[in-house]
């Protein structure tokens, strides 16, 4: 096992009235690494409108998007959970977001639930969350679904729960409970840290429960691919059929015991030997890490280590990806373009929302998408107001409404079928 610096919280130095002067800017910086971005440049649309139904008039634009889609197929793979447990969720944030004198944290906690149009004053955080949700996805047709992620704790080297490294915590009840309140919207992912002593008993249990997926965030988790404690955990994923998603890249929402080098995409390939299906979040598409391969060749992005991943014949049918967040404004024009071009990974990807984040109105640049060619200037004010109603439905319409000259996202990648392979060729 390698060995663990101690993560520290350490208090800010700037004043309470800076939370409200400059938060514009400490979201931008603190979900998508543009720090240079005045306070009067972010503030103005750092706010979700939070607004109710959709109108009429915009319904033809978001038909279009279902076009050759299978509503009964649709899947976002990728959406969180979040709550305080003031409704016996057993959810947990960490303190410092409650701390004024951590002014970071407290923006962080405050972007988030701004994002999932929670009140700062909510009776009821963990109730709210949910009922925002459930509204939002009922602008979907009938058999839409997402996949609702559980969130473990950060757990130390001998696998004893840190309560001071963990950002958030969603039990795996707790997904379980919402997820089987509504089984026609929602499926549930599993978060089991491999360390734990009774990870391969919580394993079972989540398998017997109806768990789809397991989910890691390494960097915040403190797990590493390479542990030999992965190997039995992945061997008995593998003999279930269930996949495990792991984030890669670097992490911005949840920075918990900050172990930034255990999200190198690279080392996917221990668990992928393992005979795991493994689906690498955000296909890698933030920051940089250590070219392992050359040990002494400068750190190369992250993605790029993807997309060697991705051309390794051994790990077709076992290597996926999904998209979520990949649109945000912090990633490079060329890995847009990359994702929209590589057509031989289509059939390897999922759709992913990552909500709430896409309520985080910084998060998202549409002129951005534009100048980069993969965006028609006609679809931003369309795609803005629907944002304003519906995050989720944006999200999802954004991803088909992008283009690169003549390749798009095609239909399969949002029914999943990356996950179940078709017998014939859906067409886009």
């Amino acid at each position: 096992m390698t060995e663990h610096n101690t993560v520290t919280h350490r208090p800010g130095r700037s004043r309470r009235h800076l939370l409200q002067g400059c938060c514009g800017a400490l979201a931008v910086g603190l979900f998508t690494g543009l720090v240079g971005t005045r306070p009067a440049q972010a503030a103005g649309n750092l706010r979700n409108p939070c607004l109710g139904a959709l109108p009429a008039a915009g319904q033809a634009f978001i038909d279009e998007a279902f076009d050759g889609i299978d509503a009964t197929r649709l899947v976002d793979t990728h959406a969180h959970l979040l709550g305080n447990g003031d409704a016996g969720s057993g959810c947990t944030i960490h303190p410092s977001m409650h701390q004024w004198w951590r002014p970071t944290e407290v923006l962080r906690r405050r972007a988030i639930m701004d994002a999932a149009c929670v009140p700062v004053d909510a009776p009821s955080v963990d109730r709210a969350y949910i009922d925002r949700l459930r509204a939002l996805a009922e602008g979907f047709p009938a058999g839409a679904r997402w996949w609702l992620f559980a969130f473990d704790q950060a757990c130390s080297d001998t696998g004893q729960p840190v309560p001071d490294w963990t950002t958030f915590h969603v039990p795996d009840a707790y997904a379980q409970q919402v997820a089987t309140a509504l089984p026609s919207r929602f499926a549930w992912v599993a978060s089991i840290h491999p360390y734990r002593p009774d990870a391969l008993a919580r394993l079972d249990a989540a398998l017997a429960g109806g768990a789809v997926a397991v989910k890691w965030l390494p960097s915040a988790m403190n797990i590493d691919p390479r542990d030999a404690r992965c190997r039995p955990f992945c061997e008995r994923l593998a003999r279930a059929g269930v996949p495990l998603i792991v984030h890669c890249g670097e992490e911005k929402a949840a920075p918990g015991a900050g172990r930034d080098e255990l999200v190198n995409p690279l080392l996917v390939r221990h668990l992928l030997a393992h005979g795991t299906r493994v689906v690498v979040a955000h296909c890698a598409s933030l920051g940089q890490a250590d070219d392992t391969d050359q040990p002494s060749a400068p750190a190369r992005p992250a993605f790029d280590l993807f997309a060697r991943l991705m051309g390794e014949r051994e790990w077709e049918g076992r290597l996926l990806a999904d998209i979520s967040a990949v649109f945000q404004r912090n990633r490079k024009p060329a890995v847009w373009q990359a994702v929209l071009q590589r057509q031989e990974w289509h059939h390897r990807l999922l759709h992913g929302s990552d909500y709430p984040l896409p309520g985080l109105m910084p998060l998202f640049s549409l002129p951005a998408l534009q100048n980069a060619g993969v965006l028609a200037e006609a679809d931003i004010a369309p795609l803005q107001r629907l944002r304003a109603h519906n995050p989720l439905l944006f999200d999802f319409v954004l991803k088909r409404r992008l283009r690169m000259g003549q390749a798009r996202l095609p239909a399969a990648l949002f029914e999943g079928r990356a996950l179940t392979p078709a017998k014939t060729t859906t067409t886009a």
